[in-house]
């Protein structure tokens, strides 16, 4: 995943003050909290389709949303278990 530079520091900045019981249900606009697996799926999802609204420079875009799908997903994917890969 290649992302601007700028928008990668703001995510990893926006780290330090997430916290998934009060801002996941609302980045993901879900009403029950996900496993991270399934998190980290769809806001990978929701993460592609922002970043070609970015780059078609869609008037719908928000890069402060943007940001937070970024900070999201990179904190759900630290929940991930990291265990052997399979081929």
């Amino acid at each position: 995943m290649r992302r601007p530079s700028l928008l990668i520091r703001a995510a990893r900045l926006g780290l330090t003050d997430y916290s998934r019981t009060r801002d996941l249900k609302r980045i993901m606009r879900v009403t029950t909290l996900p496993a991270p697996t399934r998190a980290v799926r769809d806001l990978l999802e929701t993460e592609a389709a922002m970043e070609e609204g970015r780059q078609e420079g869609l008037s719908t875009y928000s890069v402060i949303r943007h940001v937070e799908v970024m900070i999201a997903l990179m904190a759900e994917a630290r929940l991930l278990p990291h265990g052997p890969v399979e081929s």
